[in-house]
């Protein structure tokens, strides 16, 4: 591990312009990496922090055809949602740039000639699966089976996303093409690859021995899993007509795979705002006094700590990442995050729906971060971090402590008296905090600071609650200008330290205490005077408001109308029975019918007595709806009756006949009944 580094080069995993970002993403990349880098700036760090749209590859392919449009139209669309929902929720990105950018193409096509004229890959005619009737090779994600190691029979070819297996396409069981559904035949194709296996003893001298000690113990057991496993050669190259064309002769029609080119982009990134800023990107990529840190999520763990490594060694005059903190995955209400269920919760509909609040979802998905294992993020809990953490704790202190001294001293910060033991001892607790909150965010433990942060403001309710100075200000005043003194000086520490969680808030916090330049950690830790007597601040604001049921009961709404349409998709119907002759169909005497009287029949959950008009009589049918109808609600139903149903007696009722029932998409029962009107009871369906 780099101690002191003259400079800092953070990436943020580049987001695939297939689709908007949502919480996972956030949790999982965007949110931590936002608040490494805010934190080292306040520290007056040389900070790089680099990100950029994915837009080559399989996936996108695979949106544009379901689409109907070209691949350069999905990724404008994309970029551009994703690049407006990183800004609005303040994300501190020094870059944000696209692979589809010149300057990318360029950098990546240079690399991998780098590595050709060195002698660095394989060159191999392998069988790939191909799409006879599409007449094209099928990459990855345009192939679906079953997955050979769980039996997941959805899996895909690179990956199967149940067991979290890295697969090959030829692996798959009982392979099909998602272009055509076709079964794909093999076709020789030449290719060439990275020979993993060369860096075998490398990566585990780097990697095992080197990072045993400071890299996550999931990315470390995962990286370990996989060379203990034996590392074999990753092919580069793919057979697309979307992508960074291979360049070499020979090459023609074959494009560079997107896991060789996306990671590149860090340094075309890098390279596109050292020429915007007039500065030399180098030092950012070369120089050993520079630290690295990847933030990805656990599913690239693979390519950044095996693949990305052995591409940079190859090189040869790139440093290698100090560190990969990846998280685990989030989880939505129990199930899996999914793009293409549309179960999610996606960044640039919350920033509609919760205008002013980024802030409360960068602490919800922090305070819940996925940093060891998988979490889940509930509607119901993401409110109860909101009322009861950053309105009751965080907010209730602010709004105390500037009410107060707007009403006492006229917004005028008062000159303390003597300090007290306990004043003494609250400011010397309040000095040990930056140490502590650094202390977590440097071991990417940002869960852990987060919390020592609202310790701070939980230490500046229990002073006042201990002191009560709107107690005390009736017997001793002079007690009460150094309570509230003090009490400021919290406030002013946590409009500084808040700053890399939660900036939003920093910046509203600023402007009420009137602090125009940010605190440093430093001073923070050494002074007890940070907004001095004397300071005039600005009137209250509340910096958190409360979040209704209602609003969540919204957002909770919405899912469900997702996951009742992802069952209606995906449902399947039921297989035909067995074939029947028309004389087995014509000894069914079926009848428009209307429900006269409805009642539960007593000690039966499930039964209800109806009084059925048949057009030919009015009789007695007992049928099991009732735990899915209140009697009331269907007398006058008009509904289908098997009228020639032999009788049968049912906890001594006779029921004459059957009522004609389907389910919808939410499982539920419905009525088959005449949709227009004039139709008689007694009319036959035939």
């Amino acid at each position: 591990m780099l101690q002191n580094p003259k400079r800092y080069t953070i990436t943020a995993a580049l987001p695939y312009t297939n689709g908007p970002i949502h919480i996972g993403h956030l949790a999982g990349v965007y949110v931590p990496s936002d608040i490494y880098s805010r934190y080292l700036r306040l520290q007056g760090r040389d900070v790089l922090f680099v990100c950029g749209s994915d837009e080559h590859g399989v996936a996108i392919s695979m949106k544009a055809k379901k689409e109907g449009v070209t691949p350069q139209e999905v990724i404008d669309k994309y970029d551009g949602i994703i690049r407006k929902s990183f800004s609005d929720f303040g994300i501190s990105f020094d870059n944000y740039s696209r692979t589809s950018a010149k300057v990318h193409h360029d950098t990546a096509s240079e690399f991998f000639r780098t590595l050709y004229d060195k002698g660095d890959f394989i060159e191999e005619v392998t069988e790939q699966l191909y799409d006879a009737k599409a007449d094209q090779f099928l990459a990855d994600r345009f192939v679906v089976g079953t997955c050979p190691k769980c039996g997941n029979e959805e899996a895909y070819g690179d990956q199967c996303e149940k067991c979290g297996s890295t697969l090959n396409a030829t692996d798959l069981i009982n392979p099909k093409s998602t272009i055509t559904g076709e079964t794909p035949i093999l076709k020789s194709t030449k290719h060439w690859f990275l020979p993993l296996d060369r860096y075998e003893d490398f990566l585990k001298e780097w990697i095992l021995v080197g990072h045993k000690n400071d890299w996550k113990p999931n990315v470390y057991g995962q990286v370990k899993s996989w060379i203990d496993g034996g590392l074999e050669p990753r092919a580069v190259t793919r057979d697309l007509d979307w992508g960074i064309d291979v360049p070499v002769e020979g090459a023609e029609g074959k494009k560079l795979y997107v896991w060789f080119d996306a990671p590149i982009g860090y340094i075309s990134s890098t390279k596109e705002w050292a020429l915007r800023e007039g500065k030399d990107w180098e030092p950012y990529w070369k120089d050993q006094d520079t630290k690295l840190v990847h933030f990805i999520g656990k599913d690239n763990i693979v390519f950044h700590c095996i693949i990305f490594p052995a591409m940079l060694k190859a090189e040869g005059s790139y440093i290698l990442p100090d560190n990969v903190p990846a998280n685990e995955f989030l989880n939505l209400e129990g199930n899996k995050l999914s793009t293409s269920k549309n179960w999610a919760v996606w960044l640039h509909e919350y920033l509609e729906e919760f205008p002013n609040q980024q802030d409360v979802l960068r602490y919800a998905l922090t305070s819940n971060a996925p940093e060891t294992k998988d979490n889940d993020f509930t509607w119901k809990d993401f409110q109860a971090r909101n009322n009861n953490e950053l309105v009751a704790i965080f907010g209730n202190f602010i709004n105390r402590v500037v009410v107060l001294t707007n009403k006492y001293y006229n917004g005028v910060i008062p000159s303390p008296n003597t300090l007290s033991g306990v004043d003494e001892a609250t400011l010397t607790e309040l000095k040990a905090y930056p140490a502590v909150i650094s202390s977590s965010v440097e071991r990417y433990r940002f869960r852990e600071a987060l919390g020592e942060l609202m310790n701070v403001a939980r230490l500046g309710n229990k002073y006042l609650a201990d002191e009560e100075p709107w107690k005390m200000i009736k017997t001793d005043e002079g007690r009460v200008q150094t309570q509230m003194y003090v009490a400021l000086q919290i406030a002013a520490a946590l409009s500084s330290l808040c700053e890399p969680f939660l900036p939003f808030t920093a910046t509203k916090l600023s402007r009420i205490l009137k602090i125009e330049s940010p605190l440093s950690w430093s001073t923070i830790s050494e002074t007890s005077d940070l907004i001095p007597a004397g300071h005039q601040i600005g009137e209250a604001e509340l910096l958190f408001a409360k979040i209704e049921d209602e609003e969540i009961q919204k957002q909770i709404d919405k899912l469900e109308a997702t996951k009742t349409a992802n069952i209606a998709e995906n449902k399947k119907a039921e297989p035909q029975k067995e074939a029947i002759q028309f004389d087995d169909f014509a000894k069914m005497d079926l009848r428009v019918g209307t429900i006269l009287e409805a009642e539960k029949m007593p000690k039966a959950n499930k039964l209800l007595v109806l009084k059925v008009d048949t057009g030919i009589d009015v009789r007695t049918i007992v049928s099991g709806i009732a735990e899915s109808f209140k009697p009331e609600d269907i007398v006058g139903k008009r509904v289908t009756v098997l009228v020639n149903l032999a009788p049968r007696a049912l906890r001594g009722i006779e029921s004459q006949g059957m009522i004609l029932m389907s389910t919808n998409a939410e499982g539920k029962l419905v009525f088959v009944n005449p949709d227009t009107d004039g139709v008689a009871n007694g009319e036959t369906i035939n």
